[in-house]
């Protein structure tokens, strides 16, 4: 499928643009062939005056002597020259004196034939007949195309003078030669310009055609068989494929858009699962806790009570134990209810930098222990609409399992705040960087499940879970980013009040 649609966009556009390619070649290669065959009749224009004003010269003399042999020689021997179809000298009432036909010699031609009609036009002959007027073109009786020249003689003063035949001094014209040319080769040389301008067509044609076809698999096919490859993925489940583009074009933007895309969805997807996971956990939690709570109770009671009044070691130390983890219990129901009685927030228009400085302050003494660097990086935030005791419940919670992560070896916990801009509106960013251990990618995909733990027997695994539902409920989303061995951020985005005010941090 994805052949057929790549294939018939490369047709429709290889179609169009050869298309245009014919119309312009075939516009160019028509006033080509017109270029020539003007240039070439140009020539043979110019070619045919020359001979003709050869022979008048060449028989100039004989003529003024009266000398018919050596005329008649001269035009034989110059009417054998290829390309040459014909001499003829003719006087000015149209017969026919010299001619390379001999058949021809003595006749009356047509004076209202085309080589005639231009000098007695009216029956009257012209005395001076331009250039452009004494060419002719016509095809003979063999159908082959022949180009015509005439050129009156004038009655020179050395005609009229001459002691051999005198002509009248008022005669101004003595008669007409007429050279005729075939224009075989030059119908030859036109008929291979165009055979060549055809296939020169042809090929730029088929040449652009694979061009464009090479352009457009390369191009353009194949990046788009991978979106639509892609799409075909995501629209069977896989959200964690990514288009590979390599291009810096419009398609490789795309692809990149795509790619940001699809990340979106994968968390707005893993948001949404985990939203109704910890909503099921939480109503299971609620009944789990308020279960055992009572019975617990009791065991914490009579264990207490009996630690007191045994003074056996043996017993007295079972007893230690009892009690130590009935009250572990305790506290992981505890933390279920907390995490099952989530109250909606109430929310209150705050500067978050203030909530972390007042959470910074109440866990100063413990960070201190631990020989924890604590460094904030603050920008300028404008106030935000939350409820100011969960977001301090966040914060704490990131703080505490930095520190945990860190241990008693010492380290650095990173606060920074900052302002962002997308397609939603403003949002404030919070991230909670450390120097701890990390966490490996199997790990960073269950942080957020209750029960889960990378604590051991020291954590109860439902503070990050309680950390996501409070996020959750005020339209934020956190992120986390860890490697083992080079620590952990957690990253925590909220949307901003639209009519928040700037305040700048002290």
């Amino acid at each position: 499928m994805v052949l057929v649609m790549t294939n018939k966009i490369s047709h429709k556009i290889i179609f169009g643009v050869a298309l245009v390619s014919i119309t312009v070649i075939g516009i160019f290669s028509l006033q080509t062939s017109r270029s020539v065959r003007t240039a070439l009749m140009t020539q043979i224009d110019d070619t045919a005056n020359q001979l003709s004003e050869t022979i008048k010269s060449s028989t100039k003399y004989d003529m003024l002597l009266n000398q018919r042999k050596h005329i008649h020689r001269i035009i034989d021997t110059i009417s054998r020259q290829e390309g040459i179809e014909k001499i003829r000298i003719f006087n000015k009432e149209g017969v026919v004196n010299y001619s390379s036909d001999k058949t021809e010699i003595g006749k009356m031609v047509d004076k209202k034939a085309e080589s005639c009609y231009a000098c007695h036009a009216a029956n009257q002959p012209i005395e001076k007949l331009p250039i452009n007027e004494r060419t002719r073109t016509f095809v003979n009786e063999a159908d082959h195309e022949n180009f015509g020249i005439i050129n009156p003689i004038y009655n020179e003063p050395g005609c009229w003078q001459a002691d051999c035949h005198a002509h009248a001094e008022a005669r101004k014209v003595l008669g007409v030669l007429d050279v005729t040319l075939s224009l075989e080769e030059v119908e030859a040389q036109i008929q291979t310009t165009q055979n060549n301008l055809i296939i020169l067509a042809c090929s730029a044609v088929v040449a652009i055609s694979f061009i464009i076809w090479l352009l457009m698999k390369n191009l353009v096919g194949k990046p788009v068989g991978n979106l639509v490859l892609a799409t075909n993925k995501i629209a069977g489940g896989d959200l964690n494929y990514k288009i590979k583009l390599k291009q810096n074009d419009e398609l490789g933007q795309l692809g990149k858009s795509f790619n940001d895309m699809t990340e979106k969805l994968t968390k707005a997807q893993q948001q949404l699962y985990q939203s109704e996971k910890l909503a099921s956990l939480g109503r299971l939690a609620a009944g789990v806790a308020h279960e055992i709570n009572n019975p617990l109770t009791g065991v914490l009671t009579y264990a207490s009570f009996l630690q007191k009044r045994i003074q056996e070691p043996e017993t007295k130390s079972d007893l230690d134990v009892i009690v130590r983890e009935t009250k572990r219990c305790r506290e992981i129901v505890k933390g279920l209810l907390d995490f099952a009685r989530q109250a909606p927030p109430q929310k209150s228009n705050i500067n978050l930098n203030d909530v972390i400085h007042h959470s910074l302050h109440i866990l100063d003494n413990q960070l201190c222990l631990k020989n924890i660097n604590v460094k904030t990086g603050l920008a300028k935030l404008p106030n935000i609409n939350v409820d100011s005791n969960q977001i301090q419940q966040v914060i704490i919670n990131l703080l505490v399992n930095a520190s945990d992560a860190i241990g008693n070896g010492g380290g650095e916990i990173k606060v920074e705040t900052k302002t962002e801009r997308n397609d939603t509106g403003e949002s404030l960013v919070m991230s909670v960087s450390d120097t701890g251990c990390g966490m490996s990618k199997e790990q960073q995909s269950k942080i957020f499940e209750p029960f889960f733990t990378t604590k051991g027997q020291k954590g109860t695994g439902l503070g990050l879970a309680v950390v996501w539902g409070i996020i959750d409920k005020h339209h934020g989303k956190m992120d986390v980013k860890s490697e083992p061995g080079k620590g952990t951020r957690f990253t925590v985005t909220l949307p901003v009040n639209e009519n928040a005010s700037l305040i700048v941090e002290k």
